[in-house]
């Protein structure tokens, strides 16, 4: 007879592109990243507005926002972050990994931020071909309770997809009753 735990690591084995809060184990609780500077909520508010500018395409204006945001108090980890998005999405992959780095030198080690800038690096040594960078940063972002991460790091792994693809044939063909 299996536990509801025994049951939830298994279905973590089969299914590994499953969020684990979906799987019965426990979900990581990130904590939001939170500043005790006089400049955070007008950078919170510089933030807000940068990111309803690169909704909106306006890159340029939008970096300008964070930068405005990080000059009020710079740090502030997610302006950071947020604007090494804006920079990926102007294909300027090295400002956007001296943004990556310093929001993850400033954000807490379980915080939302971290967690996106860890998924943001990853995706950008994935894109050079860095596959060993890109497994270390998503394997950080997964632990932290990115899907995302967890995906990537089976596409990173197709030894590990295919083992799992055959496990589940094999308990789906055990369930059934089939040979």
């Amino acid at each position: 007879m299996s536990t509801s735990h025994d049951r939830a690591v298994l279905n973590q084995i089969l299914n590994p592109l499953m969020p684990t809060s979906d799987s019965g184990i426990a979900e990581i609780h990130l904590e939001s990243d939170s500043l005790e500077h006089p400049g955070y909520e007008l950078s919170l508010q510089l933030e807000r507005e940068g990111v309803a500018l690169a909704e909106g395409v306006r890159l340029d204006e939008a970096i300008e926002k964070f930068t405005k945001a990080l000059e009020v108090c710079p740090k502030n980890p997610s302006a950071y972050n947020n604007r090494a998005q804006a920079y990926r999405l102007q294909n300027k992959p090295e400002k956007a990994l001296d943004d990556l780095n310093e929001a993850l030198s400033l954000a807490g080690p379980k915080t939302k931020t971290a967690c996106q800038a860890y998924v943001q690096r990853a995706s950008i040594y994935r894109l050079r071909g860095d596959d060993d960078k890109a497994r270390t940063d998503f394997a950080s972002a997964a632990e932290l309770g990115s899907s995302f991460a967890k995906m990537q790091l089976v596409a990173l792994n197709p030894y590990a997809a295919m083992c799992n693809k055959m496990l589940a044939e094999v308990f789906e063909k055990a369930k059934t009753g089939e040979d």
